[in-house]
């Protein structure tokens, strides 16, 4: 019985788990990257795996299925996982200021109707929490299905699940065109050769729009830059993800001009990761020390102690844009048998075990796990 055979573009966290649903469906799958797994993107983030940032609406619905299919996925890795280092920390968010304060009840009690588990917490929780944090602090919610990993740790696992399936990975291969037969896409161009495909899968990221019009279906899929500090280990500083509520104004808003917010995490290792910014410069790949500052300043308001934090290295990467902050999900409906599975911005590494199985799910026509519709293809944001 020939095996239904799909081209994954992109070796990212999304590409990988597209990668693994679809071998483990049974698909005879090919991941081409242009460079190298978890080389672009996916190794320029923080690893968020948040439901905390988002109000109710199809992308909170979808880091809920994520939030759900997190563990799984992990126990299903097997010795794989140890690389993911999968934390289920939890997140505080918290308010400098009584408008902050109202704003970040409201959110909350929004999310809540929504089925988030969303605590409001004590100035007494908040000090026993994060000892470090600030005394300044007006409102603070504990979101406890926030959860970390290493992005990219958790990339290669499930790009290694999806190989231990029968997948097969092709870096440093560019693709170039598509071929065409009958409106349908059959293959695409890469260079010497054509890989054969019933299904192709772009998962391209923020090059996910240069990717499109090669293969003659365009969308509107932007960079949008953002840098991360990293200090020195500081073990035991910060206990849980921690930012302060302007974060979500940020991760919504469609500015091009540079937004910062304080957002302050510990990795596994005991390194505090800094953030976090948001611009959009096209793919300009400058680290301007005024943003390195701004970042900064505004974690120094959360944690006074970094103050004397020694910072090792800096790094910052691009993110997949779309101006309706909705992930794209569906078949293109100019181009048949070719998907796009891009657009989630920074909550890619959160959103992509949702994803995965959302397309899975949709390719094989088993009844999906939360109402797509939202995500598809033609709608005015995303058509270019």
């Amino acid at each position: 019985m020939n095996r239904t055979r799909a081209v994954v573009i992109g070796a990212g966290a999304v590409g990988a788990a597209c990668a693994r649903e679809l071998s483990l469906a049974g698909f005879d799958v090919v991941v081409a990257d242009r460079g190298h797994p978890a080389g672009g993107t996916t190794s320029h983030g923080e690893g968020n795996l948040l439901v905390s940032d988002k109000g109710p609406g199809a992308e909170l619905r979808l880091a809920q299925l994520s939030a759900r299919l997190w563990p799984q996925v992990v126990a299903e890795l097997g010795p794989r996982a140890a690389a993911a280092e999968f934390d289920p920390k939890g997140g505080i968010v918290v308010a400098t200021t009584e408008a902050g304060a109202r704003a970040l009840a409201e959110f909350a009690a929004r999310q809540s109707a929504a089925g988030v588990r969303a605590e409001p917490m004590s100035a007494v929780d908040v000090a026993a929490a994060e000892p470090a944090l600030t005394r300044d602090v007006t409102a603070a919610v504990h979101y406890p299905e926030d959860a970390q990993v290493q992005p990219a740790g958790a990339a290669v696992a499930l790009l290694g699940s999806a190989l231990g399936h029968g997948a097969r990975l092709r870096t440093g291969t560019e693709v170039l065109g598509a071929v065409v037969h009958g409106g349908r896409i059959t293959g695409v161009r890469v260079p010497g050769e054509v890989l054969a495909a019933d299904v192709v899968v772009n998962a391209a990221g923020p090059w996910s729009g240069i990717v499109s019009e090669r293969l003659g279906a365009p969308i509107a899929v932007r960079p949008r830059r953002g840098e991360v500090l990293v200090t020195t280990p500081m073990p035991g500083v910060v206990r849980h993800k921690v930012y302060d509520a302007d974060y979500v104004g940020a991760v919504g808003s469609g500015d091009e001009d540079l937004q910062t917010s304080a957002v302050v995490e510990a990795t596994r290792g005991g390194t505090v990761l800094i953030g976090s910014s948001r611009r959009r410069v096209g793919f300009a790949g400058a680290i301007l020390p005024d943003v390195l500052g701004a970042i900064a300043a505004k974690a120094l308001r959360l944690f006074p102690s970094l103050a004397g934090a020694a910072v090792m290295r800096a790094y910052g990467g691009f993110r997949p844009y779309v101006d309706d902050h909705l992930p794209v999900i569906g078949e293109d409906p100019r181009l048949g048998n070719l998907w796009h599975v891009t657009g989630h911005e920074g909550a890619g590494i959160g959103l992509s075990v949702g994803t995965a199985r959302l397309l899975r799910e949709l390719l094989t026509g088993a009844t999906p796990s939360m109402p797509a519709e939202e995500f598809t293809v033609d709608r005015p944001a995303v058509l270019a």
